[in-house]
């Protein structure tokens, strides 16, 4: 692999690694490609990979970050290396849970006092860059990390802000022992959406009574979502929200075949159907038995598997003729573009990202690790989840598409459609009058926006 360099600086162009982010949930509501480049046999260690220029004195850099207590823990051990590579240099860490990490960045940003780097997330990274808070990072050389096409779909505007620390995709968790004892064919890497619709036809047909081969997904905008763009049809909501792209024949066709799913009885009643819990042991569509397939991503197969253990295996979102799904990071580390050490900020986070000794410390704290050499060196002690959760990666990478988070200001739109297809599922409302319905709240948000 060729070294990792840094482009631009007169500063330590320093190789390392990060760990990826476990951006959980089964869709795009839960908080946002490649098949990871080929890697040397041996990552650099920072200290053989440059020195610092003669004019680069260390500093100290604030940063923040959201996540669980092992998170933060493993990442303030990795601040503690990078002190001691870099004598002299020091960090001013801030971390919070998620909730409270997205109230206090925007009254940071505000006043102009963002950290130097900190964490971002897929579902706001536009907003951030739109109003010229986050520095252009096109500059750190990713080749041998990261999958060019998959550092395509990062770029906004042509420019990377983000440096990403995960692989993360969208994919489908089955019950492959179920589906076996049953004599039911298993799902297959790239499977079309006709072949998704049908194959839950004819399997539920094998299945005992009182189980299915799919869930409804009337109600989940982002698995409608998958279907459009997949089929060639633009994001729901681009130019930052300004413009709402809601396509009538492909909203019916997918639907419709949802409703002949309903009339087939191959997915549960509504009522069941909305009572799910996801992850719960009684409650989860999978985990209770009741449903063969679910959603699931690189971070949330893990816990499936936990619920199912030797039980579950993965497959990719199906696909249409533009491709089908996402893989690609959801979590990065940014730098801000009124930190007074953006030199230094830009060495640390790709510092982060290719030190083998950061990556150990890391682990699986943010997710699969962006760097393949580091992800290789922490297999061997990986559970079967963990691998799963690659495996979801790896199957998907190929015919992903972008990852397309809700624009600000349509969290209305998305309850609307919830409550709107909980309707069509139930029977009191027409396909017809929902998309009317629907379209009409999307064109009024994206007036609004403009």
């Amino acid at each position: 692999m060729k070294r990792i360099r840094f482009k631009g600086l007169g500063i330590l162009s320093i190789a390392l690694m990060v760990v990826l982010s476990a951006c959980g949930g089964n869709n795009n509501n839960n908080k946002a490609s490649e098949s990871s480049a080929p890697a040397s046999s041996s990552t650099p260690k920072a200290s053989e990979s440059a020195s610092p220029s003669a004019d680069a004195k260390p500093v100290e850099l604030s940063i923040m970050w959201w996540g669980p207590d092992a998170r933060h823990e493993a990442t303030l051990k990795a601040l503690d290396i990078y002190s001691q590579q870099h004598p002299g240099a020091k960090f001013k860490p801030e971390y919070l849970a998620w909730d409270a990490f997205w109230q206090k960045l925007p009254t940071l940003a505000a006043s102009k006092s963002m950290t130097d780097v900190l964490q971002m997330d897929a579902a706001y990274i536009q907003e951030y860059v739109s109003k010229g808070l986050l520095e252009d990072l096109s500059d750190i050389d990713l080749t041998g990390l990261v999958d060019p096409a998959v550092v395509e779909n990062l770029k906004i505007d042509g420019k990377l802000y983000g440096i990403p620390l995960s692989q993360n995709a969208q994919g489908v968790a089955f019950n492959k022992a179920e589906l076996e004892a049953a004599g039911v064919d298993l799902p297959q890497k790239d499977w079309t959406w006709d072949q998704y619709f049908e194959w839950g036809k004819s399997a539920k047909a094998k299945l005992p009574e009182g189980k299915y081969a799919v869930n409804d997904t009337s109600n989940l905008w982002d698995w409608y979502q998958w279907y459009q763009t997949g089929n060639g049809g633009k994001p729901l909501m681009t130019d930052g929200g300004k413009t709402f792209n809601f396509d009538k024949d492909l909203f019916v066709k997918y639907h419709s075949a949802l409703a002949d799913l309903r009339a087939a009885k191959a997915v549960p009643p509504a009522d069941q159907q909305t009572a799910f819990l996801e992850n719960d042991p009684a409650g989860d569509p999978m985990a209770s038995g009741v449903v063969m397939t679910r959603g699931a991503t690189t971070g949330s197969v893990g816990a499936l598997e936990q619920l199912m253990p030797g039980k579950v295996d993965v497959v990719n979102i199906p696909v249409g003729s533009a491709g089908g799904g996402w893989a690609q990071s959801t979590i990065f580390l940014s730098v801000s573009t009124h930190s007074k050490y953006k030199d230094q900020a830009k060495a640390f986070v790709e510092w982060f990202i290719t030190d083998p000794q950061a990556g150990e410390a890391l682990g699986l704290t943010r997710g699969i690790p962006i760097n393949p050499e580091i992800y290789k060196a922490l297999e061997p002690t990986l559970e079967q989840k963990d691998k799963l959760g690659k495996k979801v990666y790896d199957i998907s990478v190929d015919k992903a598409l972008p990852f397309y988070p809700i624009a600000a200001g349509y969290t209305e739109w998305v309850d609307t459609y919830k409550a709107t297809m909980e309707g069509v599922m139930f029977g009191k409302t027409s396909i017809e009058d929902a998309y009317d319905k629907l379209n009409k709240l999307g064109q009024d948000i994206a007036a609004k926006t403009k």
